[in-house]
């Protein structure tokens, strides 16, 4: 019988794995897909010679994280590598907007919009260099995070208090306006908000895209060499080391609870697999509290609760395999690993209107990632693994562009959809579709397919507006992994601090399940090492581990 069961195998699924096993925890994990990694996996579908990553594809958030740099998983062969340029934002006219790792070339791209706008990013930067310490620690641990957040209170006085919490509240547009005179950073800013569902006009929109451009800006945007399952092997490596169990195929039931307590689960094959200490569930959260437990464990509250949660917008990806780079307009853009495809900042908000409309966009504003150009391993010397994504609403009650399109995604939907994305490509690379040796499309009920968690196509477990974080998620009183189950422990991204391959929601439930359970045999560290002197295994310990 393991200490601890898992349910999933997404990043966050094992790496609180990985920091059960660590704690000399015996750990079993059930992925319902036949490959582990959730969202964070990449094949050859689209064109044997080409790797493409099959959801996400870049990770600031990762090479920042204490969480994962913490499990060392360059030990167990991952490898980042970097395009020439970060992010950059064209223009039709040819304008073009760059974020680069080295803050003064990001300036000198902004002075070339408007004089004055590279010294107003510095600014943004020195304030992001003071506050970066208790800002990621404040992300990273449970919430609440008092002693992060009580350092930040410090640091926020000395960067301007009041005014610094106010600016990082704004809405995007009207933080750009405020810090920029010409449209350059207005959409560094703007175009990194949207990577969630954050319109310009979204309170806190600001504050996200500003901490998305300041990760770009100290880490990148890295990617795992070779492909983003690469991630993935290196987590499962990790984990075999010691001594866990990863069984995929294995989809998940229902969770058993015993007098108030989840003692295991049972899979759909009937398979009964109990959890002595703990369960882990690394599920979106309306399937961990509507569909694996049964009401009568829930307290009606959270029942009410559970129905006005909110997922975030649905997700449209093309992938591509280019006979050749991408013939963008503005030069540098072909440098930049993810290029941002929205004609200023009013078509922003064009695109997010048509969205809270429940409208399908007519000009999506796309992310288009330049894989090949990041990782020269990905493809043919001379050519691209590219893709983009967009966002449509996840209930559609009209199309914007005119050709009917109505949310069915049945067959002719997605190829006039992605023909639609394409379209928005070329505006900003004419020709591009001329290089278009293959291509795979994947609309939102393929990504619920391939990810359970991906409801509808939602790739951040739940909207990122701020009705829905901190204390408010994944719903009012719930901001931490505790359920209100003994022993059960939400670990996906459905838990504070929310989306992104980073690793903390794993890491909090996992910390939280080892603080919870006081053996009666001895300390943890007692337990562990009675458990390597019976087997023999290694165990690593780490106080940070422990406690809290």
């Amino acid at each position: 019988m393991p200490d601890a069961v898992v349910i999933g195998a997404g990043p966050n699924g094992l790496v609180a794995a990985n920091l059960l096993a660590d704690a000399g925890w015996s750990v079993e994990v059930l992925e319902e897909q036949p490959e582990p990694g959730g969202a964070v996996r990449h094949d050859r579908s689209v064109d044997p010679e080409f790797v493409s990553d099959l959801f996400s594809s870049f990770y600031p958030l990762a090479v920042a994280s204490p969480v994962l740099s913490g499990l060392r998983l360059h030990e167990h062969g991952l490898r980042w590598n970097h395009a020439p340029s970060v992010v950059a934002h064209p223009l039709i006219d040819g304008d073009c907007a760059v974020l680069d790792r080295r803050v003064e070339v990001t300036a000198r791209s902004l002075d070339a919009f408007h004089a004055g706008d590279g010294a107003a990013w510095h600014r943004l930067h020195e304030v992001w260099e003071q506050l970066r310490p208790d800002i990621l620690d404040a992300l990273f641990t449970p919430f609440p995070p008092v002693r992060a957040t009580a350092r930040l209170a410090l640091r926020l006085r000395a960067a301007g208090g009041l005014r610094m919490a106010r600016t990082l509240a704004l809405p995007v547009r009207r933080l750009g306006e405020e810090e920029f005179g010409g449209e350059g950073g207005r959409l560094l800013l703007a175009g990194n908000a949207l990577h969630a569902d954050l319109a310009p006009e979204a309170a806190g929109s600001g504050g996200f895209g500003w901490l998305m451009a300041m990760l770009g800006q100290s880490y990148g945007f890295p990617v795992p060499a070779g492909g983003s399952g690469a991630l993935t092997d290196a987590l499962v490596r990790r984990l075999r080391a010691r001594g866990g169990v990863l069984r995929c195929g294995q989809r998940v039931g229902r969770i058993e609870v015993r007098d108030g307590r989840a003692v295991g689960v049972r899979t759909t094959d009937g398979e009964r697999v109990a959890g002595d200490h703990a369960v882990l569930a690394d599920v979106s959260v309306p399937a961990l509290y509507g569909v694996l437990l049964e009401p009568e464990h829930l307290p009606s509250q959270l029942l009410a609760d559970l129905k006005r949660f909110q997922w975030d917008f649905a997700t449209f990806k093309v992938d591509w395999a280019l006979n050749g780079p991408v013939p963008w307009h503005a030069e540098a853009a072909r440098r930049a690993g993810t290029v941002h495809l929205a004609d200023g900042l009013h078509e922003l908000t064009r695109f997010a209107a048509q969205i809270a409309m429940r409208r399908v966009p007519d000009r999506p504003f796309a992310l288009f990632g330049q894989m090949t150009t990041s990782d020269p391993g990905r493809s043919p010397a001379g050519t691209e693994s590219a893709w983009a994504y967009t966002h449509v609403p996840q209930q559609i009650e009209g199309d914007a562009g005119g050709e009917g399109l109505t949310g069915a995604w049945d067959a002719s939907e997605q190829e006039l959809m992605a023909d639609r994305v394409e379209q928005q490509v070329e505006r900003f690379a004419p020709g591009f579709r001329s290089l278009i040796r293959a291509r795979r499309i994947l609309a939102p009920p393929t990504l619920q397919s391939l990810d359970a968690n991906l409801h509808g196509g939602a790739i951040n477990g739940g909207t990122t507006a701020l009705h829905q974080q901190l204390l408010f998620r994944p719903l009012p009183g719930s901001g931490r992994p505790e359920t209100p189950v003994r022993g059960l422990f939400l670990a996906s991204a459905g838990a504070h601090p929310g989306g992104g391959v980073h690793g903390a929601p794993g890491a909090n439930a996992a910390r939280a399940a080892l603080r919870r359970h006081r053996p009666p045999g001895g300390t943890f560290v007692q337990r562990a090492l009675a458990r390597r002197d019976r087997t023999g295994a290694r165990s690593r310990l780490p106080a940070d581990r422990l406690t809290d």
